[in-house]
């Protein structure tokens, strides 16, 4: 076996297990952060990262053109809806009343909100 790709594996092998960690963070973070906001963030931050790292790690492994396509498509999708289901959610929990507006530094939909009514 070559040595370059017996560093890619090596390589890969590495990056799927620093990606399982951190999206193993993120889910005690969303276990035991105690409100919806900062349970969305550990929803999304390390969960993001994670993913990405974990397919850079297997992109390391499979190493073909399809594979890789396919790789890059699911990254990118997956970019491309975390981060807007979880910004769906802490949306929802403010307009429900579930958030409590004496934690929050800047209250910016507040004064959206008062315009529309």
């Amino acid at each position: 076996m070559n040595l370059w790709l017996q560093i890619a594996d090596t390589a890969g092998a590495v990056l799927v297990l620093i990606g399982a960690a951190v999206c193993l963070l993120g889910v005690i973070g969303m276990l035991r952060l105690p409100d919806v906001l900062s349970r969305s963030h550990a929803a999304t931050k390390p969960q993001s990262l994670g993913m990405l790292l974990v397919l850079a790690g297997v992109a390391l492994r499979l190493r073909s053109g399809m594979d890789l396509a396919t790789l890059a498509l699911i990254g990118f999708f997956q970019m491309m809806t975390g981060p807007v289901a979880a910004h769906l959610v802490a949306r929802s929990a403010y307009r429900t009343g579930q958030i409590d507006h004496g934690e929050l530094l800047f209250d910016e939909l507040d004064a959206q909100l008062t315009e529309e009514k």
